[in-house]
C-alpha cells in the first residue's frame, strides 16, 4: 500500500511538472506587448518644434499600439539629463526616446566627456522624419540668389559674420561645412538659442545664417531675411522655388535637423521590430505628413538597423568637421 502511494504521488508530480513545461510556452505566446503605457521622453522642454513632433507622433501611435503614451519632457544639459535616464531605463520597451540631431549627431561629436554613449546605451527603434537648414542672409545685401552671395562673399573676405544658435549647435556646424566647401571664411558669432541670432541677421549685425527651415520660415514669408538655398539631396515641398545645395553641385550637403526614436539598449527584438513597423505604419498615413509639415518634417520611415546606420553617419560626418575646425565643448 506504501508503495502504491509514493508510485501515484510521483505520477501526480510528473503530471504536473509536465502540464507546467507544456503552459510555459502558452504563457508567453500569450503575453501581448504593450500592457500598459509608455513613456515618450523628449529632450527639450515643453512647446516649440521638437515638442510638437513628439505629440504628434505620440498621438497617432498610441492608437496603434493600443495604449497610451505620456510625453515626459526633461529639457536641461543639452540632452544629456534625457539621455542619461533613458539609458538607464529598464529595456522592456515602456521606455522610449525621442532622439534627434543634437543628442545623437552633434553632441557627441562636439562634446568631450559626454556622459553617454549615444550608439552603445541606446536601441534604435526607427527615424520619424527631417527638415533641412536654409542659407539666408540679411535682406539688404546686394545678391538676389546663391551665385550672387558667393561672389559676395568672395569679395568680402573676412568681413562677414554669420550667427548660431550656440557653439556646435547645428546651425554652427552647417555653416562651418559650408565655408569648408565653398573656401571662404566668415567670423562666427554664437547665440544663446536661434531667436536672437535671427535678430540680428535682420538688423545686419551678422550677415548670414543656416537655420532650421521650420525657425526660418516666418522670416522668410515676411521678407525679413532672404533664403537662397536649402541643405538635402532636393528640395524642399514647402520651399520648391529654392535650390538644394546637392543640386547647386555641393554633392552630399545633407546637414539637416532629424527626429528619431530610441530606447535603452538591450531591447528585445521582437519589441523593437514591433516598434518599429507601427511607427512606420503611422508615417505613411497622410494626416501625419500633413501634421508634420508645419515643423517642415518630412517623414523618413526606415528599418531600426537602417536608422543606426543613419545615427553612425552622421556622428561620423560631425566628428570629422568638429576635428577639422578644432571645435570641442566642454561638457
Amino acid at each position: 500500500m506504501k508503495n502504491m502511494l509514493i508510485t501515484k504521488r510521483r505520477l501526480f508530480q510528473s503530471a504536473m511538472i509536465s502540464s507546467s513545461v507544456v503552459a510555459m510556452p502558452f504563457l508567453n505566446a500569450q503575453t501581448v506587448f504593450p500592457q500598459k503605457p509608455l513613456r515618450y521622453i523628449v529632450p527639450v522642454a515643453a512647446g516649440g518644434g521638437s515638442d510638437m513632433v513628439a505629440r504628434t507622433v505620440c498621438e497617432r501611435w498610441s492608437r496603434v499600439l493600443g495604449q497610451s503614451i505620456v510625453v515626459d519632457n526633461q529639457g536641461g544639459g543639452g540632452g544629456v539629463i534625457a539621455c542619461q535616464n533613458t539609458a538607464k531605463s529598464v529595456p522592456d520597451g515602456y521606455t522610449l526616446m525621442q532622439g534627434y540631431v543634437a543628442t545623437h549627431g552633434t553632441s557627441p561629436a562636439t562634446r568631450r566627456n559626454l556622459p553617454y554613449d549615444a550608439i552603445k546605451d541606446f536601441s534604435p527603434i526607427g527615424m520619424i522624419g527631417g527638415t533641412p537648414n536654409v542659407l539666408v542672409i540679411n535682406a539688404n545685401i546686394p545678391a538676389q540668389d546663391f551665385s550672387q552671395f558667393l561672389s559676395y562673399l568672395k569679395k568680402n573676405q573676412g568681413k562677414l559674420s554669420y550667427g548660431s544658435a550656440g557653439q556646435g549647435s547645428l546651425t554652427h556646424l552647417t555653416m562651418e561645412l559650408f565655408k569648408q566647401q565653398v573656401n571662404s571664411f566668415m567670423v562666427h558669432i554664437p547665440y544663446r538659442g536661434i531667436a536672437p541670432a535671427f535678430t540680428d541677421v535682420i538688423a545686419g549685425q551678422t550677415q548670414a545664417m543656416f537655420p532650421g527651415l521650420a525657425a526660418a520660415m516666418p522670416y522668410i514669408r515676411s521678407g525679413r531675411v532672404r533664403a537662397l538655398a536649402v541643405t538635402g539631396m532636393q528640395r524642399h515641398p514647402q520651399v520648391k522655388e529654392l535650390p538644394s545645395l546637392d543640386e547647386l553641385g555641393f554633392k552630399g550637403f545633407d546637414a539637416m535637423q532629424w527626429y528619431g526614436v530610441v530606447g535603452p539598449a538591450g531591447m528585445p527584438p521582437a519589441i523593437v521590430k514591433q516598434l518599429n513597423e507601427s511607427l512606420t505604419t503611422i508615417l505613411k498615413a497622410p494626416d501625419l505628413r500633413e501634421k508634420l509639415s508645419v515643423e517642415a518634417v518630412e517623414p523618413m520611415p526606415m528599418t531600426s538597423d537602417a536608422f543606426a546606420q543613419f545615427m553612425r553617419a552622421d556622428i561620423a560626418r560631425w566628428t570629422k568637421l568638429a576635428k577639422d575646425k578644432q571645435i570641442e565643448l566642454d561638457s
